[in-house]
């Protein structure tokens, strides 16, 4: 028996190696997608709404602006591309109707940063946990309603005979009915109430997260609130600020529907003018090279912007900075 186990049993030698065993590989997440699309099938969300909502039709604005109007009944063509339409749109009204929309909008702008930033800091900070959500809500009220909706609002209001012609006439504060109505007064009222909330909102979230512990180490080292709010809550939530005045000043660049609603002819802006050529005149080749000036002078004021804003903090953390000597402060 012990000869026959012997037998049987294979001799181990010592230059032998004993084969590995196989190890079954984990798959790989992604599926079938992953397969196709690799990385970028994780940001497929991203990107394709990107593509397909910004980038394809600003390449096709920019694509018609080269286009010419060849007859009454044709709104474009592009057989004969050209820079031709660059020169046309340019004319003097669509200068001072420029510089008249950006006066509006960098006026709304500040209007909206002055009224958010202390409401967004009473919300972040003094309203309790539990209420505000509610406030929150509240905020968020006239994003429910239909944008025109809430503008033909301030259209009944500011009329010279809506209640609040009549009311500050009853408070003696008019002489006679409100003349406000169709003036760049208006436009510029209706403009901040409507965008006001993208105002709040990323300051409200910038403020939030700056911290209670800091703003209360603050406290302790004897700053007092306005030197608390300065040099500690405001710094921190200048992510919030930057972000919401770009939410504002973008879309207010293009708005037509306030100045249409509120403005009349004395306070149009650009956003009037292209509509005007795409839907009345019905030359999109014009209409699309005033849409690519007022996107290059857009991405041009937010790149001033930017740059004054990153000059301001070199020079707030120079004045903020100790000087050292010998190492020491």
């Amino acid at each position: 028996m012990s000869t026959q186990a012997a037998e049987s049993t294979p001799e181990k030698t010592p230059g032998t190696l004993k084969r590995p065993a196989k190890t079954t590989q984990p798959a790989k997440p992604g599926g079938m997608s992953a397969r196709f699309f690799g990385a970028s099938a994780m940001s497929f969300p991203t990107w394709a709404y990107a593509l397909f909502f910004f980038i394809i039709p600003v390449a096709l604005v920019i694509f018609y602006s080269f286009g010419y109007k060849p007859d009454e009944f044709t709104a474009v063509a592009t057989d004969q591309l050209s820079f031709d339409r660059y020169p046309e749109a340019m004319s003097a009204s669509f200068v001072s109707t420029f510089f008249a929309t950006l006066r509006i909008s960098v006026v709304g702008t500040i209007l909206c940063l002055i009224i958010a930033l202390p409401f967004a800091y009473w919300l972040a900070i003094k309203v309790s946990p539990a209420r505000r959500s509610l406030a929150l809500a509240l905020v968020m009220v006239p994003f429910w309603t239909n944008f025109l909706v809430r503008t033909l609002g301030w259209q009944i209001m500011l009329s010279p005979d809506g209640f609040l012609s009549d009311w500050m006439q009853g408070l003696g504060l008019l002489d006679g009915p409100l003349d406000i109505l169709y003036t760049r007064s208006a436009v510029q009222i209706g403009v901040v109430y409507n965008y006001l909330p993208l105002m709040i909102l990323p300051l409200f979230v910038a403020i939030d997260s700056s911290g209670q512990k800091l703003r209360e180490a603050s406290y302790d080292l004897g700053a007092g609130k306005i030197t608390t709010f300065l040099r500690v809550t405001l710094p921190m939530a200048m992510p919030g600020v930057v972000s919401g005045c770009l939410l504002v000043f973008i879309p207010l660049n293009g708005d037509y529907v306030t100045a249409t609603v509120l403005g009349g002819a004395s306070g149009s802006m650009v956003g009037q003018l292209i509509a005007n050529q795409f839907n009345t005149a019905q030359n999109w080749a014009v209409g699309a090279a005033m849409a690519v000036i007022l996107i290059l002078a857009t991405l041009a004021v937010v790149g001033v912007g930017f740059s004054l804003l990153k000059l301001g903090q070199m020079i707030a953390a120079r004045l903020n900075s100790v000087p050292l000597k010998d190492g020491r402060a």
